[in-house]
């Protein structure tokens, strides 16, 4: 899990790859717990809807200036 300080520094670019490799391992991630009624990690759901929030924030606050 990243700062937002960390991703202040990071191009519009890099931020929207960051964000799409978020949205596949969330759905990875959903996906096995539908099949299979559990995941490994599943703090690590919450942590990436997190950081996503994060991210777009960012990529907002980019888009605007």
């Amino acid at each position: 899990m990243s700062k937002a300080s960390a991703y202040r520094e990071q191009s519009i670019e890099e931020l929207e790859a960051k964000e799409s490799e978020l949205l596949k391992q969330m759905f990875e991630m959903k996906c096995q717990l539908s099949l299979e009624k559990k995941i490994d990690k599943p703090h690590l759901l919450r942590e990436h809807r997190r950081e996503r929030a994060r991210i777009l924030t960012i990529l907002s606050e980019k888009k605007v200036s």
